[in-house]
């Protein structure tokens, strides 16, 4: 397993458009789906990774506790279905459907939507104001599968519930940290190392 940060992508950065379907439902999501959201979380993650099999509870908690506020949520998986099954989209509506997510999870078969947000691992997240701003790429909080700390969500709530308030995000922001990306062989972007 080969551990990869965030490239942590200019903040102001506008949102990249996104136009790919959710596996469970089979509809396409894009921006125009939280259009009437304050705030827009992005995240990258897969079902095989370690990383994100050690916060998928609490993504599927924050998802439900932002559910009544101003808070749109996509999670994306833009991994290798050839080469790592547990990430194609079939098997990825199984984890949505066993965790619950009220949230639409989408598959980006092209790699293109990863390569537009600059992603490198899993799980990787972005937060978006309501102007489509990026104000925040980070981690989740500081737990991780081997350090002992609980998982809490707390870097990522707190950023949502300062945009949600209409306060500053600090600007010093830690990477997340995960599984690379993985990458269609002939696919890597520039940016990955």
């Amino acid at each position: 397993m080969v551990l990869t940060a965030s490239t942590m992508l200019p903040l102001g950065t506008p949102a990249p458009a996104f136009h790919l379907p959710n596996v469970v439902t089979g509809d396409m999501v894009s921006l125009d789906t939280f259009q009437d959201k304050a705030v827009l979380v992005v995240m990258f993650i897969c079902r095989h990774c370690p990383f994100v099999k050690h916060i998928q509870t609490e993504l599927a908690k924050l998802g439900k506790d932002y559910a009544n506020q101003s808070v749109g949520i996509v999670a994306i998986s833009a991994n290798d279905a050839a080469n790592y099954p547990d990430d194609a989209p079939e098997s990825l509506k199984e984890m949505a459907q066993s965790l619950e997510f009220n949230f639409p999870l989408c598959y980006d078969a092209s790699q293109d939507t990863a390569k537009a947000y600059t992603a490198a691992c899993t799980p990787d997240f972005f937060v978006f104001d309501g102007d489509r701003q990026l104000v925040y790429r980070g981690q989740l909080d500081s737990s991780r599968p081997s350090n002992q700390q609980p998982v809490t969500g707390q870097d990522l709530r707190r950023v949502i519930d300062a945009v949600l308030a209409g306060k500053a995000v600090a600007e010093e922001q830690i990477p997340s940290i995960g599984c690379n990306i993985k990458w269609i062989p002939g696919n890597a972007p520039d940016y990955f190392g």
